[in-house]
């Protein structure tokens, strides 16, 4: 048998008649009218604003603790960081097909507190150093890598077909809103009780999630025939290699990681040297990033499944890549946060794109290892990429880094408009 049969109990809500031809209110937020949904995204909210608070607070600190150095280290963290999405992600897609998906949800979001709480026993006591932070960083990268593809397989249960990319885009939405709301409570909390009130605050905000997912009625029912991993994962291959659209997101969602997250992650040293400033100036450009994206998100909520997404998707990447390229080369605190802004509308609305017809192609029983597939890409672009632009960054500049990614990634987007591969039908 190649592949196991699941089901999701109904969801109790009725079907929410379509959005189109409302107002536009309600086709913003057509995904929140499901409780499920509903409650997850509140907890969601609440819980990642914690970590973009930790975020902050930890590249402060390393950058602090590092001095010139700082570039290779926060490169190295992120690597570090991510680097269990490549190594078990894929796992964690059979897991989450087999498994109830809450369950896995729920134990990644304990073991993500617990590092949080780590860290303010750490940073409290005074022995924090580098090598700390590096570890804990694996950790929570392993918590992710199997809590992430049992969220993305169950965002599509929790509402209609039609909606799942105002779903997607909704969960954009609370991930970028605390990626403002975060790290400008982390410039406060700095400023007045320290770095131990970020990661604490961020290990009680797990509390919010973890109440959200034991108050959902949908069920994961998993299949309970007995299939080895080793098949499961052969038959997620199978189906995407039999989708040469899925194959061509999923290289695309690599280049964007790969090339695209080290506008966020060098934000720091574009603070402390290119604008002489303190964590004041580092957090507002990551505000100017947050407010950009949220903006992205709104407009693709409201766009929700329209006609030419794939096309949409490739000219958005390609403005991406001009807007980063325009950010390394522009040394104006003003123009930068503008650009920024602008930038964060276009990765966040490339990213949730990208995502939406993804899930829009996997089928509910191959959910799982499909999305594994998809995010070992997404996210393992993310490890490999930072840490080359810091090795990069450490003998050259992090704004000729930003222009040598911003350029190759707008001919990424170029060589797809030009021979598709499946994705400009989309």
């Amino acid at each position: 048998m190649s592949t196991s049969a699941q089901a999701e109990i109904p969801n109790p809500n009725p079907q929410l008649p379509d959005p189109r031809g409302t107002s536009i209110l309600r086709r913003l937020a057509a995904a929140l009218h499901y409780r499920d949904f509903r409650i997850l995204w509140f907890g969601a909210l609440t819980s990642t604003i914690g970590t973009w608070m930790q975020e902050v607070a930890l590249n402060w600190l390393i950058v602090t603790m590092t001095g010139a150095a700082s570039a290779f280290y926060l490169g190295l963290d992120t690597f570090l960081g991510e680097t269990p999405i490549l190594l078990f992600t894929l796992i964690g897609g059979v897991v989450a097909d087999q498994r109830d998906r809450r369950q896995v949800l729920l134990a990644s979001q304990y073991t993500q507190m617990g590092v949080a709480f780590a860290l303010v026993a750490l940073v409290y006591f005074d022995v924090v150093q580098v090598w700390h932070v590096l570890a804990l960083s694996v950790v929570t990268g392993v918590a992710q890598a199997f809590g992430g593809p049992a969220y993305q397989s169950l965002l599509p249960s929790l509402v209609e077909k039609d909606h799942v990319p105002n779903a997607i885009a909704l969960n954009s939405i609370q991930f970028n809103l605390a990626r403002v709301i975060g790290p400008l409570l982390a410039g406060g909390a700095l400023a007045a009780f320290g770095m131990v009130a970020c990661f604490g605050l961020n290990g009680l905000s797990f509390l919010a999630v973890i109440f959200a997912i034991l108050s959902m009625h949908i069920r994961h029912v998993p299949s309970t025939t007995a299939v080895t991993m080793q098949e499961q994962l052969k038959s997620g291959f199978r189906f995407v290699r039999g989708k040469p659209a899925i194959i061509s997101l999923t290289v695309l969602a690599a280049a964007t990681t790969f090339l695209g997250n080290p506008l966020l992650t060098f934000l720091p040293l574009f603070a402390r040297d290119v604008f002489h400033g303190d964590v004041g100036e580092y957090t507002r450009l990551m505000a100017f990033a947050g407010g950009g994206a949220v903006t992205g998100a709104l407009v693709v909520a409201w766009l929700g499944r329209f006609k030419h997404m794939g096309l949409t998707l490739l000219l958005l990447q390609l403005t991406f890549g001009v807007l980063m390229t325009a950010f390394a080369q522009a040394h104006v605190f003003w123009l930068n946060a503008l650009l920024l802004f602008a930038g964060g509308a276009a990765m966040v609305m490339t990213m949730a794109m990208l995502s939406s017809l993804v899930q829009l192609i996997a089928p509910n029983d191959m959910r799982g290892r499909v999305m594994s597939i998809y995010m070992v890409a997404f996210r393992g672009g993310m490890p490999i990429g930072s840490l080359v632009a810091g090795w990069i960054a450490s003998i050259t500049s992090a704004p000729f880094v930003l222009t040598l990614n911003g350029v190759l990634l707008s001919m990424v987007a170029a060589w797809f408009l030009l021979k598709s591969h499946g994705v400009r039908e989309l």
